[in-house]
C-alpha cells in the first residue's frame, strides 16, 4: 500500500525523543563556520512477553543539531544525561571506499535538557530561542527555592463527562 498525500499534498516528518546521551557530544564547524554536533541517545523500552517475563530492549538514535542549539548542547551535556529532542528524520549517504554508505539521523529543531540530579530546573531550545537554565535565577538568591509542579487535585465526576 502506498502512502497518501494529505489534501495539501504534504506529509509530516517528525521525531519525538527522550533519552540519554550515548557519550560526549562531538562538536565540528562546517565550511561555513557554522557549528554542528552530533551525538546519540538510548531510550529504552520494556513489556512483558507471552509468558509473563519481563523483557527489554534499548535503541539507539543518531541526533544531529546546528548552529546555536550545536554549540548549547556541545557546552552543558555530557554522556549519561538525560534529553528531549524534537526533529526531523533525515537520512544522508556518501561513498567510502567505493561503498555506498548512509546514516539516519534526526536534525534537532527543538531540545529540553532533562532532570539535573536533586531535582533542579533545567532549560532548553525551542524555534531559535534559548531558555532559561534555572542557573541565572540560582545566582539571583533563589537558590533555595525548588521549582516544582503543582497538579490540580482530581475532582473529575464521571457524571460530567458529555459522552
Amino acid at each position: 500500500m502506498r502512502p497518501r498525500p494529505a489534501s495539501n499534498g504534504m506529509y509530516i516528518n517528525k521525531a519525538f525523543v527522550m533519552g540519554n546521551l550515548t557519550r560526549d557530544p562531538e562538536m565540528r564547524s562546517l565550511p561555513s563556520g557554522m557549528k554542528v554536533v552530533s551525538f546519540a541517545l538510548a531510550t529504552n523500552r520494556s513489556w512483558k512477553d507471552k509468558n509473563g517475563a519481563k523483557q527489554e530492549s534499548a535503541e539507539f538514535h543518531n541526533i544531529v543539531a546546528f548552529g546555536k542549539p550545536a554549540e548549547i548542547i556541545a557546552q552543558y551535556c555530557k554522556k549519561g544525561n538525560p534529553l528531549y529532542v524534537e526533529g526531523r528524520i533525515q537520512t544522508r549517504s556518501w561513498e567510502q571506499d567505493g561503498q555506498k554508505k548512509y546514516k539516519t539521523e534526526i536534525v534537532i529543531d527543538n531540545f529540553q535538557f532533562g532532570p539535573k540530579a536533586g531535582g533542579a530546573s533545567a532549560g532548553g531550545y525551542s524555534a531559535g530561542k534559548a531558555q532559561d537554565s534555572g542557573e541565572d535565577q540560582t545566582q539571583k538568591g533563589k537558590a533555595n527555592e525548588i521549582d516544582t509542579i503543582e497538579y490540580p487535585e482530581e475532582t473529575n465526576n464521571l457524571d460530567d463527562i458529555p459522552f
